[in-house]
């Protein structure tokens, strides 16, 4: 996951009303009336919030008949989740830093 993908689905995550979208479709498949009914949005901007989380690639759909269902897109929900705690050491893949050493400062070996 780029950096930019990685704001972008931050972005779309820090949102109320994203939240409150993402939160209907925890464990299940929506579509957009059941969103609506679970999350107490109304249509245009379900619509408008709906678009955004899946740019931002967070959410999958599927056609079935006039029906569009949503269902959260849990593979790039983990490498969110996995970069983000990546910043606070919390991800099984770290984010690596080199350090160079400051120059005419004294530098200490680490032990370990």
């Amino acid at each position: 996951m780029t950096d930019e993908e990685l704001v972008d689905a931050l972005k779309a995550l820090a949102h109320p009303v994203r939240l409150r979208i993402m939160k209907a479709l925890t464990g299940t498949e929506r579509n957009v009336g059941e969103i609506d009914d679970a999350a107490d949005i109304g249509q245009p901007t379900l619509s408008q919030q709906l678009a955004v989380l899946r740019n931002a690639g967070l959410v999958k759909t599927r056609k079935d008949a006039k029906l569009v269902y949503y269902r959260i897109d849990e593979a790039r929900i983990a490498k969110v989740v996995d970069a983000a705690g990546a910043l606070g050491g919390l991800s099984a893949n770290p984010i690596q830093q080199s350090r160079q050493p400051a120059p005419g400062v004294a530098n200490f070996a680490r032990l370990g």
